[in-house]
């Protein structure tokens, strides 16, 4: 033993190493966050010599951005603005177009045009590019080097972003271990401890998203954070309400650690003890689906195609990935600081792990074929090729886990006696953690530790040798307090290596938890990475070819004027229903007031009938992107017909109006 231990510590401090390693080169060769929504064209293109100035500028996207005043800007080559200043919607059916108007009697020269904007996904992109009237010219301006997401802020963003999974998985997964595998360990002081970290991790890293959100977004500058106008403004976005509601759903987290390792730990009775963890286990179950539901609603799971069904999937995905991660890493804590772990605790959780691997596959084949789409993307694309890594770490991480498996078989059951004296162990630890060190080494009795009861002893009696030495001499006395706890430590290292099964199952949930951090590396920088599906669309200018039988989308394309006869109460509503037919469909409403400039009003609601069919009123609740848009995803048409399309606007406390109109679909 004195000889393999040396070379198995080293062994693991290269594996931990190794994992760090990779860990930094995928964070550092992690590009900013892209997104879902990608550039396809502009007008003028990119380096394109006009031989008179147009009258705008424009920019074609892959899918629905949230455009703000100053999301487009066009410099002329002394640097100075050549643009109005003014956004305009030049959206149509299912193509997401925006632009800026240029100012009359623009000179010659190379022209910058700088943009920025936000994805539906929640995640923030940016270019550059430059046009020429008449012909190219020097320009002072220079294309800028900080991508949208970018800098210090995007870093920082980033760390929180992985922060706040490790923290989710921490919670729910140690909860779960608690509930599910090990009851006796709500008691357990570092089970306690390391499930509440996992609580503040998340709290703290939702906290600093919130506050990195608006510079995220937006300048890039850090001191931006504590803007009060631009928090303001994440939180009437989609993604500030996902944060918001996560805080929220947290409050309610903290209740549940408290009654866990609370009134749960206290409880004797068997019975009562059985009804409290039912309780227990379905609100635990609803909190943490809420909380991971705060993900879907707000990321790649709520764009793109079937949305409806890559919500719950996505849902599943992370309780499934916390339910694993986190009890593993509980399970290391216990192992280490608590080898009392019992061996039915560790074969439970074998068969939970077992369970979360297999919906881990199953959502995650969906994921992939939503996410990815083509065998070409899933190697030419950046998410394709992250998500191979994250596929081959799974791959490693069950080999690990089989190993761990064989482990736990091994362990051989404990006799009656050693349960006796295991219980003893347990209440010695117990004592010297509330520091009642005379009751410890009673009630450790005549253990296997045998060598450090009798260390204990001869401490115990060179302290009652020394007298008042040890009062009087506060040196002494701290001397005297290390010599204890060294002999405590050396007493539980020797208790946890005596048993060389247990040695080998801690070793390898060892190994298996460092692959899993690098593994919620990988998966963090993927929430963030543009799909392959996307890109490829993208690159094809934003089609995709769909055969030569292939029937074209018709969009539904509508205005509705309105008068809700209050203050600010005429104005216009401009409907977008793509693609317009039975299915999923994605719906914008632009809320304009008469002169045509976006109108904020505090709620919109739709509701869709097939009076035919006697079907609905279906109600839709759009989601608040910018001033004067809003929108839906995943809007169901469950047959084609004549729908009569409703839409309620209120435009004060008091003053609201409905306006439809028929319109065929399908």
């Amino acid at each position: 033993m004195t000889t393999t231990a040396p070379r198995l510590g080293t062994a693991l401090a290269r594996l931990l190493i190794l994992a760090a390693a990779l860990l930094g080169t995928l964070l550092a060769g992690a590009a900013p966050a892209s997104a879902h929504a990608a550039l396809t064209g502009s007008d003028p293109k990119d380096g394109a010599v006009v031989a008179t100035a147009p009258k705008e500028v424009n920019l074609t996207f892959s899918e629905q951005v949230a455009m703000s005043a100053d999301s487009i800007r066009v410099l002329d080559p002394a640097g100075r603005r050549a643009d109005t200043g003014e956004i305009l919607d030049l959206c149509s059916g299912s193509i997401v177009r925006y632009g800026v108007a240029l100012r009359s009697g623009l000179p010659d020269g190379t022209y910058t045009v700088a943009w920025q904007t936000v994805s539906a996904d929640s995640h923030p992109i940016s270019g550059a590019f430059t046009f020429s009237i008449g012909a190219p010219s020097a320009t002072s301006v220079a294309l800028p080097d900080r991508t949208a997401g970018g800098g210090i802020v995007g870093t920082l963003y980033g760390i929180a972003r992985y922060v706040s999974y490790a923290g989710f998985a921490v919670l729910v997964g140690g909860g779960a271990f608690v509930l599910a595998c090990w009851p006796r360990g709500a008691s357990v002081r570092p089970v306690q401890q390391t499930v509440v970290r996992g609580w503040l991790a998340l709290t703290g890293a939702t906290l600093a998203m919130l506050l990195l959100r608006n510079p995220y977004t937006g300048s890039g500058e850090l001191s931006d954070a504590f803007d009060l106008a631009g928090l303001k403004a994440v939180l009437e976005t989609k993604t500030g309400a996902a944060l918001t509601s996560r805080l929220l759903l947290l409050g309610a987290a903290a209740l549940f650690v408290a009654v866990l390792f609370g009134a749960y730990a206290r409880r004797t009775d068997p019975k009562e003890k059985k009804d409290l963890a039912f309780g227990l286990g379905v609100g635990g179950t609803v909190v943490a689906a809420g909380i991971a539901g705060t993900w879907a609603l707000a990321e790649h799971a709520s764009t793109g195609i079937q949305p409806g069904i890559a919500m719950p999937v996505d849902i599943l995905h992370l309780l499934a990935v916390a339910t694993w991660l986190g009890g593993l890493t509980v399970l290391l804590v216990s192992l280490y600081k608590a080898p009392s772990v019992d061996r039915s605790a560790i074969e439970r959780f074998s068969k939970v792990a077992f369970g979360s691997v297999a919906v881990l596959v199953a959502t995650g084949l969906y994921q992939s074929w939503r996410q990815v789409g083509s065998w070409s993307a899933l190697t030419g694309t950046r998410y394709g090729q992250l998500l191979l890594v994250k596929i081959g770490l799974m791959c490693v991480l069950i080999g690990i886990a089989w190993i761990s498996r064989r482990w736990t078989q091994r362990l051989a059951a404990p006799e009656p006696a050693e349960e006796a004296e295991q219980t003893a162990t347990e209440q010695t630890e117990a004592a010297v953690e509330a520091g009642e060190t005379e009751e410890a080494h009673e009630a450790e009795g005549t253990g296997t530790a045998q060598g450090a009861v009798d260390a204990g002893a001869g401490a115990a009696a060179e302290t009652e040798a020394t007298g008042t030495a040890e009062t009087d001499d506060p040196e002494r006395a701290a001397q005297l307090a290390r010599q204890r706890a060294a002999v405590a430590t050396a007493r539980r290292k020797r208790e946890r290596d005596a048993d060389p099964e247990r040695a080998g199952l801690r070793r390898s949930v060892l190994t298996e938890a460092a692959v899993a951090v690098v593994l919620l590396a990988v998966t963090t920088v993927l929430t963030s990475t543009e799909p392959g599906r996307t890109e490829e669309e993208a690159g094809r200018g934003g089609t995709a070819a769909s055969g030569p039988a292939a029937v074209p989308d018709r969009p539904v394309d509508i205005r509705l004027p309105f008068d809700t006869g209050g203050i600010e109460g005429k104005g216009v509503v401009r409907l977008s229903l793509d693609p317009g037919r039975t299915g999923a469909n994605a719906l914008h409403l632009f809320v304009e007031r008469p002169n045509g400039k976006p109108l904020d009003v505090p709620e919109i609601k739709v509701a869709l009938t097939l009076e035919a069919k006697d079907v609905g009123p279906l109600p839709v609740a759009p989601d608040r992107i910018q001033t004067g848009h809003w929108s839906a995803s995943g809007v169901q048409i469950p047959m084609p017909g004549e729908w009569r399309i409703q839409v309620t606007v209120r435009t004060s406390e008091i003053d609201q109006t409905t306006i439809e109109k028929n319109v065929k679909i399908g």
